[in-house]
Order: structure tokens, then C-alpha cells, then sequence
């Protein structure tokens, strides 16, 4: 994470959640020496004193992500929806870091040779696939660092962020600030490489998967405070850490399907957000950040629902058109599946309908005279489609 305000070591000197360690070394951003001192967060604990504003907050969060799960559950294909959620939170949580590219863009990715992608597009296209193998490696593992570092390794594949030590602890002295500022400015330095850092992750696994009585919400954000303190990789903890918390909601089961996506929220917030993780490090202060955590997650519960609602929307005024038409059969049940897949190809039909090329081809035809679908690339061949006003509600919420 970049942050902007340098902060005082002594900001941190009295804090009842972490100690300061001496570091020295040679600064690689600027090749100096460096006499300077590092936060080591404490272990976790095991209660955590809230106020009540922050209980009726994670009251409205709770309800708002329980009404989200139960409206996932009466969709006919509720899968349908992950492509293009992780998608959504893939370009913001990419954003967050200083990574910008449109949705469009990331929605047509998969399509164009990768050579052909800008340098942002890859990367979070890296985002897409760590998070679809932490789906995949969670019905098998506890959250743990095997499972992180293999998804942070897949994150920054052939990025400025793929170094030596990709996809394990790092094994050197990192730092939080600006870009081209040595460690001695910098806003925050986590642990030194080594023991103190190892023994603070395999607390933090530890504390992670415990069985104990705090409610989940506030573990998740307790979790990802200690995540973001710790600093376990050379590149990528702020989207690992996000991630981590859509991990956990599915692990606990208060989310069936990966659709919550919470860097919408964070992004236009992202000084507040990093704040917040500061300044429980500087005043051991769990609840101005559990608060504003769970703001977030009853924000992006409701939006997400949102979207479910006027998705289903859409489709049903597909199927009506289509129907009036006399379309019926396998036009139907493509234009259907168009809420998962704003930008498709023939290939793609084929795939989801098992059929054959010239029928699939002919469905999309019929999509596109009846101005469901778009031709995009201009071309005879390699067509991609893509249907504008599916794209428009993803973009929209």
C-alpha cells in the first residue's frame, strides 16, 4: 500500500498492540544506510472492547450480508454472477494499489493474446485467477500461509512485483510510503525479515482459524488489520488481504458465492481506510477500524443484492423480447446467461450451451439484430460481443 503523511516513530512508541524493534541495513530505494526502528504487531486478542455504535453497525452488516446470501440462494444459477463480481473487485482492489484499468478492458482480457495487454490488465487479470484457485484451495485447506503464498506468487507472476522471494515470506526489509521514499520516511515499517516475522504470521494462522466467540465480522477485520501489519510478502498484501476476507466470509458460510466485493467501497475511501489500519497499530484502538469495516461490508451486502435485483431485471427483458420475437430454445437460455457474461465469443456459447458452432453462432446473430448484443472488434473473425446494458449495471453498483 502507498501512503501519503509521513508519521513520528514515536507515534508508536507507547502503543499496547505491537513494539518497536531496532533495524538497520542498506535502503534499496535509495542506497543508504538506515538506523531505524520497525512495528511488531502483538498476538491478536482473544476478546476485544467495542462500542455500541460499533455493535449496531455489525448488527446492520450481519443482516445486510445474511439478506444477500439468502437472495444468492433463489437464483437458479447463482454461479453465473461470480465472473463478473470478481471481476469488479479485481479492477478496485487493483486500483487501490495504484493499478488502474477500466472494466471494459479486464472484461475483454481473456480474449487478447497477452502480449497485446497493458501491463495493468495483467495484473489484474493476476488478481482474477489468485482468487479463483483460493475458491478452489479452500475446500481443501484452512486459510494458512501455504495457501497466501501460493495465491501472492499467482498474483504477481511477470509483474514489477514477481521478485526472488514471490510466493513466500519475504526476506527483506520492507516499508509503507511514498514511491522513491527510504525507509527512514516512511509512513510504516512492519516487521523485520526472519523470525519475528515468521513467529508473528504463524500467530496470526493461528488466531485466524481458532474456535472461539468473536463474531466473525470481527474477526475478519481484526484479521486483516494483523495481515496488513505484518506485511508477510515483498509485493501484493493489500489485494492478498482483501482477499483473505472474502476467504473467510466463504470458509464460515456466510456467503455461499464469492459475491461481495468490498474495494468499491474501500477505493474512494482509501485514506480513511489506511488510516484507520494506522491507527490501531499507534493507539491499540480496535473500534473506530472494526466501525468503518463493518460500514463496508453492510454497504457493498446491500449493493451487491442491488445488482442481483436489477441483473434479473435485465434478463427477464431479454427473454420477453426474445420471446416476442418467437425466439425460443437455446436464444433464450444464451441471452439468460448474458448476467454472467457481458462479453462472450462463439466459442464461448458453445462451451455453455453444448452446441454446435453454426447454432451457437446463429443465437448470437439473432442478439445482435435484436440489439441484446454488440460486435466489438470490427473484424470477421475472432468477434467478440458484448452486451452493454449487462456491462452498465456491473459498472453501475
Amino acid at each position: 500500500m502507498a501512503y501519503t503523511l509521513n508519521v513520528d516513530v514515536e507515534a508508536f512508541r507507547d502503543s499496547p498492540v505491537g513494539e518497536l524493534v531496532p533495524i538497520t541495513g542498506e535502503d534499496a530505494r535509495s542506497s543508504r544506510r538506515y538506523d531505524h526502528y520497525a512495528f511488531v504487531p502483538a498476538p491478536l486478542p482473544k476478546t476485544v472492547n467495542l462500542n455500541q455504535r460499533t455493535y449496531k453497525l455489525l448488527s446492520e452488516a450481519d443482516r445486510a450480508l445474511g439478506a444477500l446470501n439468502a437472495r444468492i440462494l433463489l437464483l437458479p444459477n447463482p454461479g453465473l454472477l461470480v465472473r463478473p463480481a470478481l471481476t469488479k473487485e479485481a479492477v478496485a482492489t487493483s486500483a487501490l494499489e495504484g493499478t488502474f484499468a477500466p472494466l471494459s478492458e479486464v472484461l475483454e482480457a481473456e480474449y487478447v493474446d497477452e502480449r497485446k495487454q497493458s501491463a495493468e490488465v495483467r495484473e489484474v487479470q493476476n488478481y482474477i485467477r489468485a482468487a479463483q484457485r483460493g475458491l478452489k484451495l479452500i475446500e481443501e485447506l484452512p486459510i494458512c500461509v501455504r495457501l497466501i503464498a501460493e495465491l501472492q506468487r499467482m498474483l504477481v507472476l511477470r509483474t514489477r512485483g514477481d521478485m526472488y522471494d514471490a510466493g513466500q515470506l519475504r526476506q527483506r526489509q520492507v516499508c509503507i510510503g511514498d514511491r522513491g521514499q527510504g525507509i527512514e520516511d516512511a509512513r510504516f515499517v512492519p516487521p523485520p525479515p526472519g523470525e519475528l516475522l515468521e513467529h508473528g504470521v504463524r500467530d496470526w494462522e493461528t488466531w485466524l482459524n481458532a474456535d472461539d466467540d468473536l463474531p466473525l465480522l470481527v474477526k475478519a477485520a481484526l484479521s486483516h488489520y494483523q495481515f496488513e501489519a505484518l506485511h508477510p510478502f515483498s509485493d501484493g498484501n493489500g489485494r492478498i488481504g482483501r482477499l483473505i476476507i472474502t476467504l473467510q466470509l466463504m470458509v464460515a458460510g456466510a456467503l455461499e458465492h464469492p459475491i461481495l466485493n468490498l474495494s468499491p467501497w474501500l477505493e474512494p475511501r482509501r485514506p480513511a481506510y489506511l488510516d484507520h489500519l494506522l491507527r490501531v497499530s499507534q493507539t491499540g484502538d480496535f473500534d473506530p477500524w472494526v466501525s468503518f469495516f463493518a460500514e463496508a461490508v453492510a454497504a457493498r451486502a446491500d449493493a451487491a443484492a442491488t445488482t442481483i435485483v436489477h441483473l434479473l431485471e435485465v434478463r427477464q427483458t431479454f427473454q420477453d423480447r426474445l420471446r416476442q420475437d418467437g425466439a425460443k430454445g437455446m436464444v433464450l437460455d444464451l441471452a439468460g446467461n448474458l448476467i454472467g457474461y457481458p462479453v462472450l465469443d462463439v466459442q464461448d456459447a458453445v462451451r455453455l450451451h453444448g452446441v454446435t458452432y453454426p447454432a451457437a453462432n446463429a443465437a448470437i446473430a439473432k442478439l445482435v439484430k435484436l440489439g441484446i448484443l454488440r460486435e466489438v472488434t470490427g473484424r470477421p473473425y475472432g468477434r467478440l460481443f458484448a452486451c452493454d446494458e449487462v456491462y452498465g449495471v456491473i459498472a453501475r453498483y
